[in-house]
């Protein structure tokens, strides 16, 4: 297992780590097999969508805004990030790949996104690479 640091820069932010997993999937030399990403926080996720066009991750988090607002009169969390964590488990905790040939097997227009909900913060994603060989 590996270990990526994902730096955050606002509360609610994806940040694209689909290279730095392709990296780390060519480094192992795996031609054929499956990359788990895992995010080790309750307040971050990850999640597999478009990587073409900024405006769908925009669109994405004003929905999600509008689904999990930050503040409601019920939250009761004492950290006061209730729907950190609820947008957090919304998105998953992780994805999994598949590896052919030493290439992430994504559609043409899909990356992986860190999902940060209770940043900025420096975050971690662990990156498993399982050789099918």
């Amino acid at each position: 297992m590996q270990t990526l640091t994902v730096p955050t820069q606002s509360r609610d932010q994806f940040v694209e780590i689909t290279r730095d997993v392709q990296r780390l999937v060519g480094d192992s030399g795996v031609t054929d097999g499956r990359v788990i990403v895992y995010v080790p926080h309750t307040t971050a996720g990850v999640t597999i969508n478009e990587n073409a066009d900024p405006d769908v991750v925009h669109d994405f988090l004003k929905q999600l805004d509008g689904m999990v607002p930050w503040r409601q009169p019920f939250y009761r969390h004492a950290e006061g990030n209730s729907a950190s964590h609820v947008k957090a488990s919304m998105m998953g905790f992780s994805v999994t790949v598949l590896i052919e040939g030493g290439q992430l097997v994504l559609g043409t227009w899909q990356g992986i996104y860190f999902c940060e909900f209770d940043g900025p913060r420096t975050r971690k994603a662990h990156v498993k690479i399982v050789d099918d060989a």
